[in-house]
């Protein structure tokens, strides 16, 4: 008889064990997934150009040598109207050849990095090309906070996926729980707004109009159910 009530407990324990794993998978299998959209529209704050000089002479330390001057006129340029984050990006001296491959000159190349203040962002085009920069590209328009934006417009597509569940659960009869898990599916990148180009001396200001731009966000959020 004790042996037949040990068969009969050893019985019960192993269908209990056999139940319990499928009881959690049926309960990690109630949950439903989403995504989310995230925007934050920002104004620019801050410019970065790239202002550089181009020199040619027919020797390689002439070239060298007046391109230095001109570069430190354009530096103190720069740094007169208030810019005072400048870096280099490359200094450069090249050979020129004719067709025969015979070398006739040299030319140098300087180029700084200037990022300040949108505010005063012609004056920064117009005081480098004043100063004697024959090469200017951009500007580059973004704000100083990109990350502090990017994670606002996070925080929003959390909140727009949560949104589609909450619809999702009134239509199916479902209550909404915790969050299981997110997936981040997008990366905060450059903020880049067009501007116009430098104009020509005697040329009215350089017009830099900021504008406005979307940072999104998007991510795939899921849901437990009940």
């Amino acid at each position: 008889m004790n042996g037949m009530r040990r068969l009969l407990l050893l019985s019960v324990l192993a269908a209990a064990l056999v139940a319990v794993p499928a009881a959690l998978a049926a309960t990690a299998g109630r949950f439903v997934t989403v995504t989310g959209h995230g925007v934050v529209t920002v104004a620019p704050n801050q410019v970065t150009i790239d202002a550089g000089v181009t020199t040619t002479a027919t020797s390689a330390k002439t070239a060298l040598a007046n391109n230095a001057t001109a570069m430190t006129k354009v530096i103190a340029a720069l740094k007169q109207v208030g810019y005072k984050t400048l870096q280099t990006q490359q200094v450069s001296l090249n050979p020129n050849t004719n067709a025969k491959g015979h070398v006739t000159g040299y030319t140098a190349n300087d180029t700084v990095t200037v990022t300040g203040k949108i505010a005063n962002a012609g004056a920064l085009i117009d005081a480098a090309v004043g100063a004697g920069a024959n090469n200017v590209d951009g500007p580059t328009l973004g704000v100083s906070n990109q990350a502090l934006v990017y994670n606002t417009a996070l925080q929003r597509a959390v909140a727009n996926a949560r949104a589609k569940a909450k619809a999702l659960a009134k239509a199916g009869g479902f209550r909404i729980g915790r969050v299981l898990n997110i997936v981040e599916q997008s990366s905060p990148t450059p903020l880049q707004f067009s501007a116009p180009a430098a104009k020509s001396a005697g040329a009215p200001p350089t017009p830099v109009v900021g504008g406005t731009q979307q940072v999104t966000a998007d991510v795939q959020v899921s849901f437990a159910i009940g």
